[in-house]
């Protein structure tokens, strides 16, 4: 090792040394996965709300009796599908706020003092071994490599794809959560039972009561699928957006982290 990359490579290991003892990291992202979390729970709790309520939806039958005829039907059933989405949605919903909570606890492993300790140890043993002109052993490498991960990956992530989450995702989440809240309502008004038949009415009073519930109930059943419509947009946008801060981002940037340690620490090595 060369006088200049000595001290190219001294101050920057003390820098990560101090980041690491001193955890400003840590103290950025833990409020990020508290958020990221807060979110999936709501969501969660949203979907499962929904699902409650079309589910009422699917089970109420419609009877009527025209001239003392009866006729019943379940025009929710149509709803299915929808509610099949939803429970999938939640369960997602429920894998998402565990991957947050996963987060967290990481966070607290790698800011350990242990960590910071072994860390320590490590660069400055693959240090000496630069200092001296000598390439350092692989498995000094790897050791560097592995605990420099395990103590600036997670937060490093949980800042990073929150950031893109606030930059990219937020309106569409936002919008996402509001249709769903806005659609348990919907279905609730929906659901209200229409007005019993009376024991002294006639019969061309029960005609027209018929003739009135047919056209309701067909009125809100088509009210229905739009409801079910819209709904479906919004989840598949909430799913995108959870798939997106919760898998995607931090595998890429997990492995862009990898990449670039590595990269690092090997030319260092030569």
């Amino acid at each position: 090792m060369t006088p200049h990359t000595r001290w190219l490579w001294l101050p920057a290991l003390l820098l990560l040394l101090a980041v690491a003892w001193l955890r400003p990291l840590d103290e950025a992202a833990a409020p990020q996965v508290d958020a990221g979390l807060k979110r999936a729970l709501a969501s969660f709790a949203a979907a499962r709300a929904l699902n409650a309520v079309i589910s009422v939806a699917q089970g109420t039958e419609v009877a009527v009796q025209p001239a003392g005829v009866g006729v019943t039907f379940a025009p929710g059933q149509a709803l299915d599908p929808i509610n099949d989405l939803v429970e999938q949605f939640s369960s997602l919903m429920l894998a998402a706020s565990v991957s947050f909570g996963v987060q967290r606890a990481l966070l607290g492993v790698g800011e350990h003092w242990v960590v910071s300790l072994l860390l320590t140890a490590a660069a400055l043993c693959w240090l000496a071994f630069r200092w001296r002109g000598h390439a350092p052993p692989g498995w000094a490498t790897r050791l560097l490599v592995g605990l420099l991960l395990l103590r600036f990956a997670v937060p490093v992530v949980a800042i990073t794809s929150e950031a893109a989450f606030r930059a990219f995702l937020a309106q569409d989440y936002a919008a996402g959560q509001a249709s769903i809240e806005l659609s348990t309502e919907q279905f609730t008004r929906l659901n209200t039972p229409s007005e019993p038949a009376r024991a002294d009415e006639g019969v061309a009073d029960r005609m027209k009561r018929w003739w009135s519930q047919t056209a309701d109930v067909g009125k809100r059943f088509d009210e229905m699928k739009q409801v079910a419509a819209r709904t479906v947009e919004q989840i598949v946008r909430l799913i995108v957006v959870f798939l997106m801060q919760t898998l995607v981002l931090p595998l890429v940037l997990m492995w862009g982290l990898w990449r670039l340690a590595r990269l690092l620490v090997g030319r260092a090595g030569r």
